[in-house]
């Protein structure tokens, strides 16, 4: 450290994963004159060590370290390898005030009402970013990150209360996944709970023990999480359903068993699944799950084209001549619904296309760039389907801050009449790029041309 002007060291385990770390002030409180020139450095070192991805966005560093007192935090890839050490000061010396106070907001203390007041944020940091014209999925990430790291926190505290309740440590190692929108990084403000355990392999005979422990963690990370503000799925999809945590072993098994056994409701469960990502835990297992289930569906052709023929209902608000269709039903009558009949048929069909070219990215938008370096699609779709999903997102990020603050239901719910001259004409364009998607998409799955 002194040879480098460094003021941390990152401690490597023989995978080359991060171990550990020594800070200057390691050297000082606990080093200097107090141990020995020979004592191994695992026995000074901080560890487990609190890491950054090197893709994780910079406002979620600076939260984590605010918020556990950090001046150092090591920044690891995918591997778990480190590749940089990022330091609070520089940090900060490059965020602006606004996002420190926006930081803030988003970080409050660790109990289940601290993290309640960081949920109610959610609304006034993603106005204050749409009013800056943020682009509407950066926001829409931002809301999906703050939700993954409501996730983290609130699984801190129910392990510690479990410990101090004599429950014990988890018995083998574990990964929490979100899925649905969350797992695509697209979670708009109203969003509620898709979550799954994914178990490291353990032995047959200890599977009561393990399950005890795992089902008590389940229960208490969807109740708290239900208190802060990302309520309870009505579908079950939540780790406290045996459905949604399994082993490593036991979720690829799954994944054959609907592949071999499909039906519509086995291909709506795999829906809501094909988006997943590991948020908290173990990373390696939910690397090892994506890549298995990237590798099968590409080599799946039934099975996607059963999954078409259940999506290609889902078409968009387009009519003949562009014409918007909206619904007929009182409550929500010449409105169109900007989920399903602008965002999921898009969505769904980029899914689509990505799994069977073997594309492993979970976010719409990072499918369409990969589908575009494949050749899957050209330049000119690429740029128009990217330009609807921004324009989709952001009159349904507009249409729930509009609802939020007007006391009603946050839902997707919108009056075309609302739309100026200009976004009315960009929503038809997209559609049409969206529409000419699913056509072709179609052809490919069916060989139909009509």
């Amino acid at each position: 450290m002194a040879d480098a002007r460094a003021s941390c060291v990152i401690v490597t385990d023989g995978d080359q994963r991060a171990a550990g770390i020594v800070t200057e002030q390691d050297a000082t409180r606990r080093i200097a004159f107090q141990v020995g020139r020979n004592t191994p450095v695992e026995q000074v070192m901080s560890s487990p060590v609190d890491a950054i991805a090197d893709d994780d966005y910079l406002f979620h560093a600076i939260a984590a370290m605010r918020r556990r007192k950090l001046r150092h935090m090591p920044v690891i890839d995918g591997k778990g390898t480190p590749v940089g050490v990022l330091e609070l000061h520089d940090a900060l010396a490059v965020a602006s005030g606004q996002m420190v106070d926006q930081i803030d907001r988003l970080t409050h203390d660790q109990s289940v009402r601290g993290m309640a007041a960081v949920k109610a944020e959610q609304v006034s940091v993603a106005e204050q970013l749409f009013d800056d014209n943020v682009p509407a999925p950066e926001i829409l990430s931002l809301i999906s990150q703050v939700n993954a790291d409501l996730h983290c926190r609130v699984i801190d505290l129910a392990l510690r209360n479990m410990a101090q309740e004599g429950v014990g440590a988890p018995p083998v190692p574990f990964a929490v996944i979100v899925m649905g929108s969350g797992g695509r990084g697209e979670s708009a403000i109203g969003a509620d709970q898709d979550n799954g355990f994914i178990l490291a392999d353990y032995d047959d005979a200890d599977h009561r023990a393990v399950d005890a422990f795992f089902i008590d963690l389940a229960v208490r990370m969807t109740g708290m999480l239900d208190q802060v503000g990302l309520p309870f799925c009505n579908g079950g999809v939540m780790a406290s359903n045996a459905l949604w945590r399994k082993s490593l072993s036991q979720w690829r098994a799954q994944l054959d068993f609907w592949l071999a056994k499909r039906n519509q409701s086995i291909i709506r469960l795999a829906d809501i699944f094909f988006d997943f990502r590991g948020v908290y835990g173990d990373k390696n297992l939910s690397a090892q799950l994506r890549q298995h289930v990237t590798q099968r569906m590409a080599t799946a052709p039934p099975f996607l084209q059963d999954m078409h023929a259940i999506q290609s209902e889902h078409r968009t608000a387009l009519g003949w001549f562009g014409r918007l269709r909206t619904h007929d039903e009182a409550a929500h009558k010449d409105r169109l619904n900007l989920k399903y009949d602008a965002s999921l048929p898009l969505v769904e069909t980029v899914r689509l296309l990505s799994m069977i070219n073997g594309v492993a990215n979970t976010g719409t938008l990072e499918r369409i760039g990969a589908l575009g370096e494949r050749g899957v699609i050209n330049r000119d779709e690429g740029d128009y389907l990217h330009a609807a999903f921004e324009l989709i997102t952001g009159l349904m990020l507009r249409q729930q801050i509009s609802d939020f603050r007007n006391g009603q239901e946050i839902g997707y719910w919108l009056d075309p009449h609302e739309l100026s001259a200009r976004d009315r004409e960009l929503f038809v364009d997209g559609l049409r790029a969206i529409e000419a998607l699913r056509d072709r998409v179609r052809s490919d799955f069916t060989g139909s041309i009509f």
